[in-house]
């Protein structure tokens, strides 16, 4: 059996609805990890989907619980053919963001796979079951084909990412030894557009913090008071604007990275931003200047203003708020110290003339900004793999956009990581009608097929 052999089985496995048929059940599992009660239904999708098909496959599993919270347990699973060959780990997520059931399009319900124009819809399936179901049948496939692997297969499923992946770098500290692997191979996140492999290398590390300013209890009124009280809101403004210049451009040094080194500058002169339908148009003239595109949201830092709020919005009434507030955030990248970010604000509002305002981080939503060394020979290999599934070279970036909790497998089990992504920019998750693409679905599959059967070879 053959290389060929192995991507034509990868083929049926889509086109005689087996994927689809995967994918269909667990969606049907409303694995909402912010509900409180939603324990039995995160365990459940590791013990009654997820187990059987890997036990089927030979693998060794496990459910573990989460040492932060309760009800988003670990699974891990093992399959070892050869001590001397290799050991990839990989990783997904089985919960997801709220179904906002009554918001999906022509009453679509997010909890029943639905096709249509070739986009499969439901909750979760592309962040992450269908990304991680992709990846299990590609193992399946290669297996079936060339009776076994060639390689040794550690596997990691959580079930808290999509509320910050509480407890995961303590397991896996606490599990380092049986976690050991050569790379990370993962699924995750957007292509660069539909029809374009992609690998990334890490992702922006991000953090969210609030500025608040509380100068009293309740409003007062305007006609009386105005000139003579202090306006919360107008003090918010001037520190928000003192964070950056009127066309996004960071103020704050310590945020922005040293340098763009020459061999991400090297990937990131390879690609291009090619808006889907839908998409809302490129601002060219806002973040920082001098730098494309690809390098504003790849290897460079970014801040957005989130929510922020004075008075009553609702119904404004003729006062002086007593107090103003914004939830902000700062997306960074490999070069910014992660635990300077808060104090580096404080010094720079002092510096700035802008009192009154207290900065706090947010306890959750921190991930640190991690990135593959782009010369490490396991992205050429998934590289050249790549090519010689599709006919062409995959595009590469630095860092995914977004953030993942990629520092738990690049710093804490010290791994190079290789992310190839399964959905693409207009996927719709965290939002209503999340879908993927069927003919992306296909795609992923020969091409993690390929890989896992090159790595595999003596």
């Amino acid at each position: 059996m053959s290389r060929d052999d192995a991507l034509a089985a990868a083929d049926r496995h889509v086109t005689n609805g087996t994927l689809k048929a995967d994918l269909a059940r667990r969606i049907a599992l409303s694995t909402e990890s912010q509900r409180p009660d939603s324990g039995p239904l995160l365990r459940g999708y590791l013990a009654d989907e997820i187990v059987p098909a890997l036990q089927q496959m030979g693998f060794q599993t496990g459910i573990h619980d989460n040492p932060a919270d309760a009800r988003a347990p670990v699974l891990v699973a093992h399959r070892h053919e050869d001590a001397d060959r290799p050991t990839i780990l990989i990783y997904g997520h089985g919960d997801v963001l709220y179904g906002m059931d009554d918001a999906w399009s022509d009453g679509g319900d997010p909890w029943c796979l639905t096709e249509r124009d070739g986009r499969w819809y439901g909750r979760g399936a592309v962040d992450n079951k269908g990304q991680h179901s992709i990846n299990l049948a590609a193992l399946a496939v290669v297996l079936q084909v060339r009776g076994r692997l060639g390689f040794n297969v550690k596997i990691l499923l959580e079930m808290g990412e999509e509320i910050g992946s509480p407890g995961l770098d303590a397991f896996c500290r606490e599990n380092k030894d049986a976690l050991a692997a050569d790379v990370l191979i993962a699924s995750d996140g957007p292509r660069i557009s539909n029809a374009e492999p992609t690998i990334f290398l890490g992702s922006r590390g991000v953090i969210n913090f609030d500025l608040v300013c509380d100068f009293r209890d309740g409003a007062h009124h305007s006609g009386n008071w105005g000139g003579l009280l202090a306006d919360p809101a107008i003090t918010l403004a001037h520190a928000i604007a003192a964070i950056t210049d009127r066309q996004g451009h960071i103020r704050v040094p310590e945020w922005l990275p040293p340098e763009i080194p020459d061999s991400v500058r090297a990937l990131t002169e390879k690609l291009t931003l090619d808006p889907s339908p839908g998409d809302p148009a490129i601002d060219p003239d806002w973040g920082e200047p001098g730098l494309s595109g690809p390098e504003k949201l790849y290897a460079w830092s970014s801040f957005a203003v989130l929510a922020m709020q004075a008075g009553r919005p609702e119904a404004p009434v003729n006062a002086i708020a007593g107090r103003a507030a914004a939830h902000c955030q700062l997306r960074y990248v490999v070069g910014v110290d992660p635990d300077a970010i808060v104090p580096a604000l404080r010094a720079h509002l002092a510096r700035e003339g802008v009192a009154g305002v207290t900065v706090t981080a947010s306890p959750t939503g921190f991930f640190r900004a991690t990135r593959t060394d782009p010369d490490d020979p396991w992205v050429g290999l998934a590289r050249s793999s790549i090519a010689a599934t599709t006919g062409r070279a995959p595009s590469i970036m630095p860092g995914l956009g977004g953030s993942l909790p990629n520092e738990v497998f690049a710093e804490t089990l010290g791994l190079p990581t290789v992310w190839i992504p399964h959905s693409h920019p207009a996927c719709g998750q965290h939002a209503p009608d999340e879908h993927m693409l069927a003919d992306v679905a296909a795609s992923g599959m020969a091409i993690m097929t390929g890989l896992f059967w090159d790595i595999g070879e003596e």
